[in-house]
């Protein structure tokens, strides 16, 4: 998945250029390079939904996707659903304030991504395109951000006042003469009457500012670079997430532990999403996001225990 810089978050994807390509979804590979946090479980005090039905589907092996009937541990990254050993019924589903588009580089290895976790846990709300078969976001670059850092990225707090003017830029694209004077200003109205006027204004351009939907990359770091500079992506609101470390088991050797997976971004940027914006405290309400990712992430712990490699 994406890389990021050492103040901001995306997405990582370990590259793997030499020899044959693993089997990436064998869980008991000892051949992954573990990030310094991996000592620790973060993640033990998420508020998950019981991963029983996980515990099952390991003990019962590789299973069949129901629609493409390929050979699959817990779910098939090409279709985007439970095998048949994991009833999508005792999958928790998360619904998310936002929507959400993935955009995933053709060469990124499906079964190395965690892109497919989204889809899989909250299905109404997000969708994968495969590069260069992305939408057009000009028209609505008012109400999206890109997830990516660089020099112009903002932080999640932010967000609302960079899109007000992007909401106002899009006016002004809109209309000819935009330095004209407003029709309203003209007109003879009571004092009263003009208040009652500017916060309504008011109230319909922080409407139109609104953020709706965000953006990630899910490609490896020597991949992104083709996306990123994509034209349909420029001028797009482009926000850096509060340093994190990871606890992705397919992190890249001698890269810093604050490059995530894509599910980890999703993940910590709606953490901070709800209390920077939304300002509400934060109880739980997205952690199943990580469902999938933290059973895999115990699964590789033990092994890696068992193995005498910790």
């Amino acid at each position: 998945q994406l890389t990021m810089s050492l103040n901001s978050s995306t997405l990582l994807n370990e590259e793997n250029t030499k020899g044959p390509k693993r089997n990436t979804e064998c869980l008991e590979s000892l051949e992954l390079q573990a990030p310094s946090s991996f000592q620790d479980n973060p993640l033990q005090k998420l508020q998950l939904a019981s991963q029983e039905v996980l515990e099952k589907a390991k003990k019962s092996g590789r299973s069949k996707c129901p629609r493409c009937s390929s050979s699959r541990m817990f779910y098939c990254y090409t279709c985007f659903v439970p095998v048949e050993t994991v009833p999508t019924k005792e999958i928790p589903t998360v619904k998310l304030p936002l929507k959400i588009d993935i955009i995933k580089h053709p060469n990124e290895t499906d079964g190395k991504s965690t892109a497919v976790h989204a889809k899989l846990l909250a299905p109404d709300d997000v969708t994968i395109y495969e590069y260069p078969c992305i939408p057009e976001y000009k028209e609505k670059r008012h109400e999206i951000a890109l997830i990516f850092p660089g020099p112009s990225s903002v932080s999640v707090k932010d967000i609302a006042s960079h899109l007000q003017k992007y909401a106002k830029k899009s006016v002004c694209d809109n209309d000819d003469d935009c330095s004209r004077e407003p029709f309203l200003k003209h007109a003879r109205i009571e004092p009263k009457e003009e208040k009652d006027l500017n916060e309504c204004i008011s109230s319909n351009r922080n409407e139109g500012a609104q953020l709706k939907k965000i953006i990630f990359i899910d490609s490896t770091w020597n991949q992104t670079n083709k996306i990123i500079t994509d034209e349909r992506l420029q001028g797009l609101l482009q926000v850096e997430l509060k340093t994190r470390k990871t606890c992705f088991w397919r992190h890249q050797k001698g890269k810093p532990d604050t490059y995530l997976s894509t599910i980890e971004a999703i993940y910590y940027f709606f953490v901070d999403y709800h209390q920077e914006i939304l300002k509400e405290n934060y109880k739980g309400q997205y952690d199943n996001l990580l469902f999938f990712f933290s059973f895999m992430y115990t699964l590789i712990k033990n092994a890696k225990r068992s193995a005498g490699k910790e």
